[in-house]
């Protein structure tokens, strides 16, 4: 369990100093000790670069196994502790698909519990997200869906839908004939070469089937969204990113015509044994826009059955309900999802890009906040006539 620890650090702090100090021992100790265990496994489970310390593939596939193994020896212990009568520490675990609303969220969440240990567990797969937050290896779980590309949602979980449709936009270079307007078409970028993460879920499938109906068909090699940059800026590639995404030297974020490619983003949390209407009193069955729930069974509808050989959470009997981390109740997960909307919110309005988009598609999501003055639609060129207000 130590050295699974150490691998875990290592990979969730990135740098090999900052995972010595988590774990309480020398960077020299923990150096010895992944070397250790490289030499048991038989491979580079790391490797250094300027950016810090990067799973190896092989360093992946032993994390994928590794982060259950860790987690399911947290909850041991955690209810050992209780049924001893010893007071387990507060604790409220989150998770998510990378997003720059994180940051933002975890603020929100520490105000809202001072006295919980709240952690985050980053993880590019949305599929491991929601089998984790079905197993009680996590609370909840802010994950996004490819469109055309459905998740496998675990019996037992819930989700509260942020966006219905997010626009993905697209990173390329600053010299790229395409980055002078303001808006990219897909046909100005066919004779690109497009990269996409193969570890993340749905996204190449989603991304072929987006240019195949386009009557496209350009090279899409594969490759880490984290070193992307070096490779977008040198014209090499063209990828598709969040919108928002921050712009780097020597790259451009442009938004595609008629938006393409699209996500939906929700918070997926265990749901109430009892709870079999959404959370605005829908039915089983029906899908629930920005806000609302969807439980296992009613995504299954109409998505398909879920493979079983790939559900394993699903299967090991009842879920049980995330708990408050401070008072024991069930978990106010409504008050979750106002804080990551509240987070996300701030990062989409601060995009100048995204902004725009938001309001000419008059999107749901400014529905849960105030809405933008004429003078803020003035700076963005979106007030139009007098009457707008």
């Amino acid at each position: 369990m130590r050295h699974l620890r150490a691998l875990c650090a290592i990979a969730d702090t990135g740098s090999l100093r900052k995972a010595a100090r988590q774990l309480g021992m020398t960077q020299p100790s923990l150096t010895t000790q992944l070397r250790r265990i490289e030499n048991t496994v038989g491979g580079r489970l790391f490797s250094r670069e300027v950016t810090g310390s990067r799973p190896t593939p092989l360093g992946r596939s032993v994390l994928c196994r590794a982060r259950p193994i860790v987690a399911e020896m947290n909850a041991l212990v955690s209810e050992v502790r209780l049924e001893a009568g010893q007071t387990a520490d507060a604790r409220l675990r989150i998770g998510s698909t990378g997003s720059r609303a994180v940051v933002g969220w975890l603020r929100r969440l520490r105000a809202r519990y001072p006295d919980a240990d709240t952690t985050i567990h980053i993880d590019v797969s949305a599929n491991a997200l929601l089998q984790m937050v079905a197993a009680n290896q996590l609370d909840v779980a802010f994950v996004h869906e490819v469109e055309g590309a459905p998740l496998r949602v675990p019996e037992g979980v819930e989700r509260r839908v942020l966006a219905e449709r997010e626009p993905q936009f697209v990173a390329l270079a600053e010299t790229h004939p395409a980055a002078a307007r303001p808006v990219v078409r897909l046909a100005e970028l066919a004779a690109d070469q497009w990269m996409v993460d193969p570890s993340v879920d749905g996204e190449g499938p989603g991304l072929r089937r987006v240019l195949a109906a386009a009557g496209l068909n350009p090279r899409v090699v594969y490759g880490d969204y984290l070193t992307a940059a070096d490779l977008v800026a040198s014209g090499e590639v063209v990828t598709p990113c969040q919108p928002t995404a921050r712009s780097r030297q020597g790259v451009a974020v442009r938004p595609l015509h008629g938006d393409p490619l699209t996500v939906r983003l929700f918070l997926a949390s265990r749901a109430l044994p009892s709870a079999r209407t959404g959370a605005d009193g829908s039915a089983p069955g029906t899908a629930v826009r920005t806000g609302g729930t969807e439980s296992a069974p009613d995504h299954a509808a109409r998505t398909g059955p879920i493979d079983p050989s790939l559900d394993t959470a699903a299967r090991t009997g009842p879920v049980e309900p995330a708990r408050d981390p401070v008072s024991g109740a069930p978990l106010d997960v409504d008050a979750l999802f106002g804080d990551l909307a509240d987070a996300y919110f701030e990062i989409a309005w601060a995009s100048v890009a995204y902004r725009q988009w938001l309001v000419r598609n008059e999107s749901p999501l400014l529905r849960l906040q105030e809405p933008p003055t004429r003078d803020e639609l003035d700076i963005l060129g979106l007030a139009g006539p007098a009457e707008v207000s």
